[in-house]
């Protein structure tokens, strides 16, 4: 990001909802411009939210590695209130944040994005086996919540989503946003970008999502969350 603009001092570790809001609105700005700019970066033709995609952002021996690395950190997910969830019956992990392979596709992403890597969440692998789903939901923070005191103290909220499939679904297991209309079948090395809030930084309730359930095979991603700054 600009270094003569930064959305929040970086030793901020609160934030007004007025200040939040503007930082997500130029960080929101700024990152689709940049986007938009690169030619290997398609934007999706959706109205009401932001949305790229990038084709073979990962090679085939890069899936390969990163399904080996989510095989063995993954258990069963859980949502983020915490424990099990009917809703979300997928295996998850984090992968090791200071293994080389990782950090040199962290940091493809956060150069695609132009957001410091200091912003980003640790990469989450995920693995959906037959039947398995995760139903609609929102990547951004609900403010009312009762966990919400704390994240602003890591990051704040959620700005941009970063999803890389690992895995070709010839049948289910697609990414849905249903109050836009799309649906992305999962193609291995292809990334999906979007923006989790409106153009004034407030969340934007057509990015609720869900992960389809596997028909046939097996679905791997990494998904990399961002936040409006620092994160940890």
């Amino acid at each position: 990001m600009p270094d003569d603009d930064p959305p929040f001092p970086s030793d901020s570790m609160s934030a007004s909802p007025a200040s939040e809001k503007a930082a997500l609105a130029r960080l929101g700005a700024a990152v689709s411009k940049r986007l938009e700019t690169d030619p290997a970066v398609y934007r999706v033709p959706v109205d009401r939210a932001d949305v790229f995609t990038v084709g073979e952002f990962l090679s085939t021996q890069e899936c390969t590695h990163l399904m080996a690395m989510i095989d063995r950190v993954a258990e069963p997910s859980r949502t983020y209130a915490g424990g099990a969830d009917k809703t979300r019956t997928s295996f998850s992990g984090d992968v090791d944040p200071n293994d080389s392979f990782v950090r040199m596709i962290e940091r493809r992403i956060c150069d695609l994005l132009g957001i410091d890597p200091c912003w980003g969440e640790t990469v989450q692998g995920q693995r959906y086996e037959v039947g398995q789903e995760f139903h609609a939901h929102y990547d951004w923070f609900d403010t009312k919540a009762a966990y919400w005191p704390d994240e602003i103290k890591h990051g704040g909220q959620r700005s941009w989503t970063a999803m890389a499939y690992l895995s070709d679904m010839a049948d289910g297991g697609a990414t849905f946003f249903p109050q836009i209309g799309l649906s992305m079948q999962p193609q291995a090395g292809a990334l999906l970008v979007w923006n989790n809030m409106l153009l004034d930084g407030s969340p934007n309730p057509d990015v609720r999502h869900a992960a389809l359930p596997v028909v046939s095979g097996v679905k791997y991603v990494i998904t990399k969350w961002f936040r409006t700054r620092p994160w940890g």
